[in-house]
């Protein structure tokens, strides 16, 4: 009956034991989720009764979402996180966001599994990025991963719903990083794939002039880009894409090529216009004449634009007559109007060789009208080499004397020590070879050749009387004529005594008599021998007074015909 008794009447110690019981019995742990009911709201605090000892409040801004405030009432039924079961105040701490929180780290663990999207929003800004609220779970969004191409203001994405791909995770530091360019570049690769798909070579299409470079641009036909080459831009000469196009505008393309495989689209605007190059031969034929504008100039050469989609090459070689190893920029120079005449043309390679030079008159041929071989110019000695002068002559063309044609009797190297460059002289025409641009001059024909005043007297056989000009150890050199053609006298041939055979018997200024042994005319060369002489001499003594067999000895022989010389000379 006690027993009895006391549990109907139970004391202060036993209703607090049994309380203590109750809330040890329940599944309420810290650090779970549980249910709760908003018994109230003061002063921005929900006031939640989760079946603790005491009530737990919350802020109303936890159950707010980014962009949109709180619209709890009371009596709605919430999940809360229990931090602790009582604080120092006696009562539950609870939070609604680590709540949200733990619901979001568990769906967002299950998607970051299996990589599949999550929708969150961005709501603020951090060092190096942005946050996103994955419905709870604050995710960090780097500035990289924003979108495709850097975004200067990320202000219209904000506060929308959008999806993001997880690329990382980590709960225990409560770490989430997030993408948004994946999605977008995983969307784009779907819509470029079927795009391409659709696309066949011959379509025209709209699209906008996205980025420029110095090859070409990329133009967007709506989620795919094509390249537009600079060459395929126009038929003239396009040297930089901006001198056409600009970013942002419409343009329509032809599609020259699709790469399924790379999905390389290459695109063409030239080829909606008619090509200029049609016909091309017969509106330029060869040697007729036309006028240009230089487009370009390179080291070997100039292009000319005949018409807008039509160039042709001046190769340095046809630019000027007389300018030789000049650069093209020396003669013309960009955008200038020029005559030039069509050389040759190739419709298949598109190529047509102009000349320039060949609009102005030849100086070679100009030259020859003027001076005809034979005439005698003046000028300046532009250059000397091994083997001959260059002299300046009218008409900006040069002549060249040779060595050879320099003197008639001094060698080519001993002559050409008189002239020095700048020096002005006077020559003689010999010869001008217009194809091959060549004038040929001689100095020593001013004077006339010294072969022809000698006449028939220099001839192999003949007796001439030469004055020696210099003595040398093995012979003599002498000068005949009038005009001193240089012979030569070895020691050998001085006399037919041995004994006489010496050169420094002689001296300069000497007259001696000779007999001329050998005499080339083309390469002008006089062999004399005294020897030879002599001997003709004496056999023709004893022919006329005797022989040494009648008695008469030699002596007697040559003195009687000396002694009829001397008498014939009287």
């Amino acid at each position: 009956m006690a027993s009895t008794a006391s549990a109907l009447n139970p004391t202060r110690e036993d209703f607090a034991a049994l309380l203590e019981e109750s809330f040890t019995s329940s599944d309420m742990q810290e650090g779970s989720v549980i249910r709760g009911k908003i018994v109230g709201i003061e002063n921005d605090l929900a006031i939640i009764d989760v079946g603790l000892k005491t009530e737990g409040r919350i802020a109303l801004k936890e159950f707010a979402t980014p962009g949109r405030a709180a619209s709890v009432q009371v009596g709605d039924t919430v999940e809360v996180y229990l931090e602790r079961i009582e604080n120092s105040a006696g009562e539950a701490v609870l939070s609604r966001e680590k709540a949200k929180r733990e619901e979001s780290w568990i769906r967002l663990e299950v998607a970051f599994e299996k990589q599949e999207r999550v929708e969150g929003q961005i709501f603020g800004r951090v060092k190096g990025g942005f946050t996103v609220d994955l419905d709870g779970a604050v995710a960090f969004l780097p500035g990289s991963q924003v979108d495709i191409r850097p975004v200067r203001d990320v202000t219209p994405l904000m506060n929308i719903p959008q999806p993001f791909q997880i690329l990382k995770m980590d709960k225990r530091r409560g770490n989430i990083v997030v993408s948004r360019r994946a999605v977008l570049e995983e969307t784009r690769a779907e819509q470029r794939q079927e795009l391409v798909e659709n696309l066949k070579e011959g379509q025209v299409l709209e699209g906008v002039v996205k980025n420029i470079t110095d090859y070409g641009a990329f133009v967007d036909l709506g989620g795919v880009d094509g390249l537009l080459h600079v060459t395929d831009i126009a038929w003239r000469r396009v040297n930089h894409p901006t001198e056409v196009l600009s970013i942002g505008q419409t343009v329509k393309v032809q599609v020259i090529k699709v790469n399924q495989e790379t999905q390389r689209i290459s695109l063409g605007m030239k080829q909606l216009e008619a090509d200029p190059w049609e016909g091309v031969a017969q509106k330029y034929p060869v040697s007729a004449k036309f006028k240009g504008r230089v487009t370009n100039i390179t080291d070997y050469g100039a292009f000319v634009e005949l018409e807008p989609g039509v160039e042709g090459l001046v190769h340095v070689s046809e630019m000027s007559w007389t300018k030789k190893n000049v650069h093209p920029g020396k003669i013309v120079s960009t955008s200038q109007e020029v005559e030039v005449m069509v050389l040759e043309v190739d419709p298949v390679k598109r190529r047509i060789s102009l000349g320039l030079k060949q609009c102005l008159d030849n100086p070679w041929t100009t030259f020859a009208e003027r001076f005809p071989v034979g005439t005698i110019v003046e000028g300046e000695i532009k250059n000397i080499t091994e083997f001959g002068l260059f002299i300046g002559l009218d008409t900006d063309v040069d002549g060249m004397v040779h060595m050879s044609d320099l003197d008639w009797n001094k060698s080519g190297e001993e002559a050409m020590q008189a002239y020095q460059k700048g020096q002005i002289v006077k020559a003689q025409v010999l010869d001008v070879d217009t194809e091959k641009e060549r004038i040929s001059l001689g100095i020593k024909q001013l004077g006339g050749d010294p072969l022809e005043s000698l006449g028939d007297t220099i001839r192999k056989g003949a007796v001439v009387t030469g004055t020696v000009t210099a003595v040398q150890e093995n012979g003599i050199e002498v000068t005949v004529g009038e005009d001193g053609m240089t012979a030569f006298i070895r020691r050998a041939e001085l006399s037919r005594d041995r004994s006489e055979q010496r050169p420094e018997r002689f001296s300069v200024g000497d007259k001696v008599d000779a007999r001329v042994t050998q005499f080339d005319k083309a390469a002008r060369k006089i062999t004399l021998s005294v020897k030879a002489l002599e001997i003709a001499e004496e056999k023709e003594a004893v022919a006329q007074y005797g022989s040494s067999d009648s008695g008469a000895s030699l002596g007697d022989i040559l003195g009687a015909a000396l002694k009829r010389e001397q008498d014939e000379k009287k």
